[in-house]
């Protein structure tokens, strides 16, 4: 791997009280990792270290994406339409290998878009397992992957022949975690709630479909092995049962009473629990006419309640100092797999974070969350160099995000990402984008 210098930088840190440093200089050793960091005029790389002038361009860490499917395009398609293709495809030698292939494009997406960490959070068959284990063995680019495999789910939840095996008891919930274990995932997901798809009735949106004792035994199991669980939750009920069973990340969430508050800060295992924030995912069908979004009035009416609970919940979170991450839920309608910069602008202009938050969020405060806060997320000496390019300030306009100059994974050089767009989602989605304050 080669050594860089990149000088002239505008740096970014990824801390949360981050300003811009000018004409600074960032040492890439040959290993991949963060050398040095320092003034253009003072700092120098090793011999044979290739210079990269980047003429004042911002610097900053490379943004992690912290909930993602990566086995759809975004293109809408309803929840029946989405089983069916998989169950053709699981189990199926052809199947599996196209199945894999379009993980390994979605990933690649995610980091020509800037995304350098990604967690997948339930894709069928350990398909994404497989990609992740390529990205490392150096087969072909892509991000960090962190990886749940399949979810757990109960008989008519959420993610049911998708990406969830179901336990109609504790012991089944043990045993698909186990199997989780086995194939090295890096994470358990849980499907505690239904979600807008699967409500039947307008107005209830998140209905508690997992039991107390399912999940407790599905989270004892994955922290016995090691391994942090997250817990796919869309109503105040199960957030919780998710935190009395000591789920260590809620993802969406629902709108929180001070019991609930006090139960992210000291969960039912006397841990403290974090909540993932993906406004993407449930913004489309308050602002969509459900032909579009492939859904029914019904399914409407109930992502508006979706839509306002994600909101109020990542508002109260902050005010109460619980920690929030970013994800985009990709692979949902209208959520494409290089679209993490509208989850950043969503969480400045609809729930309310300073630009420097919603930076620091996606980059130092995912990391932190994730348990890579040593590895990745800011600039800082020691660190994996995964790094992007802006030619704007995105703390003057967040949307700079959306056309990232360069990307630098792992200490791996890209000049010219190419991201293969979508180009009647993009407009759908544009035509809805919050206006900056």
């Amino acid at each position: 791997m080669m050594a860089y210098v990149l000088t002239h930088a505008t740096v970014l840190d990824g801390t949360e009280q981050m300003e811009p440093q000018p004409n600074m200089t960032v040492v890439v050793d040959d290993g991949g990792r963060i050398d040095r960091v320092g003034p253009a005029a003072t700092t120098v790389g090793p011999m044979g270290a290739r210079e990269v002038d980047l003429g004042g361009a911002y610097l900053m860490p490379g943004l992690i994406n912290a909930h993602v499917h990566l086995c759809g395009s975004g293109k809408p398609m309803s929840a029946g339409g989405a089983g069916d293709l998989i169950d053709k495809v699981v189990g199926n030698p052809v199947g599996m290998w196209a199945l894999r292939r379009m993980i390994r494009g979605h990933a690649q997406a995610q980091l020509a878009s800037g995304v350098t960490t990604v967690r997948s959070v339930g894709d069928p068959g350990f398909a994404d397992v497989d990609v992740r284990d390529a990205i490392d063995a150096g087969k072909f680019p892509g991000p960090r992957l962190l990886t749940s495999g399949v979810g757990v789910t109960v008989p008519g939840g959420h993610g049911a022949g998708l990406f969830a095996h179901i336990a109609k008891t504790p012991e089944d919930a043990r045993e698909i975690v186990r199997t989780c274990f086995a194939h090295n995932c890096d994470l358990v997901k849980l499907f505690v709630t239904g979600g807008v798809f699967d409500a039947e009735v307008e107005g209830e949106p998140g209905v508690l479909r997992m039991s107390p004792e399912i999940a407790h035994a599905a989270v004892d199991e994955a922290h016995k092995l090691g391994m942090p669980a997250a817990a796919h939750i869309e109503s105040a009920e199960g957030v919780r049962v998710g935190l009395e069973a000591g789920v260590d990340t809620i993802e969406h969430g629902a709108e929180l009473d001070e019991g609930l508050i006090a139960l992210f800060k000291e969960n039912g295992v006397g841990r403290a629990s974090s909540l993932t924030c993906t406004v993407s995912p449930a913004l489309p069908f308050v602002e969509l006419p459900p032909d579009k979004t492939k859904s029914t009035e019904v399914q409407k009416a109930n992502g508006r309640i979706v839509y306002e609970g994600i909101v109020r919940a990542a508002q109260q979170a902050l005010a109460a100092g619980i920690p929030v991450g970013l994800g985009t839920d990709s692979s949902c309608p209208y959520i494409t797999h290089y679209d993490m910069w509208r989850e950043v602008v969503y969480f400045e202009r609809l729930v309310g974070a300073s630009r420097q938050m919603a930076l620091h969020t996606a980059t130092l405060g995912n990391a932190r969350i994730l348990g890579l806060g040593e590895e990745t997320g800011s600039i800082a000496e020691g660190k994996a160099a995964d790094l992007i390019v802006t030619k704007e300030n995105p703390l003057e306009n967040l949307e700079a995000l959306r056309d990232v100059g360069m990307v630098m994974a792992r200490g791996r050089l890209d000049e010219h990402p190419r991201v293969k767009r979508i180009p009647e989602l993009d407009a759908e989605l544009d035509g809805f984008l919050p206006k900056p304050c």
